[in-house]
């Protein structure tokens, strides 16, 4: 099979597709006008949630959005990158790091990482050079079109963070929540570390 040419394709992309979310060509896709999520909690009872069912859940969650940010992508005319790259864009962010530092901000395994970082950088994303302390070593940043790209997103993200969070009660439900994922993110590091789970 003929492998497609590969090469940086904001020009061809997300600079006309910017055009036209700028100039309301896609007024049609409003986030807006979508119902607000009718939540079953019949089979929840509070203080009885499994451990094992909350980490499925944010198993789900985190597929669900990158099947919603693929179809973002694909409204945008972006199809050189998949949504685990750009949730490593989003990863970089401003910063200047060295491939070890992505692969432990963002918790990657090295091959996978390895890949996906070769893609960024092939399609004009990411900016990859050597360091200047150590040439072996290499040094990567958001290029100007990997900027553009997270700005889209950021963008259409707004929308549906106005869906998720309505009033003030689902604000203050929205922090919680990220405190609670933030403390087992470290509870799990630790406890992959260290092999025990220490309480934060």
């Amino acid at each position: 099979m003929e492998e497609r040419a590969r090469g940086p394709k904001v020009s061809a992309s997300i600079t006309p597709c910017a055009s036209r979310i700028e100039n309301g060509a896609v007024e049609d896709f409003s986030i807006d006008q979508l119902s607000p999520v009718v939540q079953d909690n019949d089979d929840l009872e509070p203080g009885h949630v499994a451990h094992l069912e909350l980490v499925r859940i944010v198993e789900r969650v985190y597929r669900r959005y990158l099947d919603l940010l693929r179809n973002d992508l694909t409204r945008l005319g972006v199809d050189d990158v998949s949504p685990s790259q750009v949730m490593m864009l989003f990863t970089i962010g401003g910063d200047d790091l060295s491939v070890r530092d992505l692969i432990d901000r963002g918790h990657y395994l090295g091959s996978n990482a390895s890949y996906n970082l070769k893609r960024l950088v092939e399609c004009g994303y990411v900016e990859r050079s050597a360091s200047p302390r150590d040439k072996r070593a290499a040094r990567i940043r958001l290029s100007d079109e990997g900027r553009h790209l997270c700005d889209l997103i950021r963008k259409i993200d707004d929308g549906y963070h106005r869906l998720a969070v309505r009033d003030d009660e689902q604000v203050r439900e929205f922090a919680v929540t990220f405190m609670t994922l933030r403390r087992l993110e470290h509870i799990w590091t630790n406890a992959a570390r260290y092999g025990e789970a220490r309480l934060v």
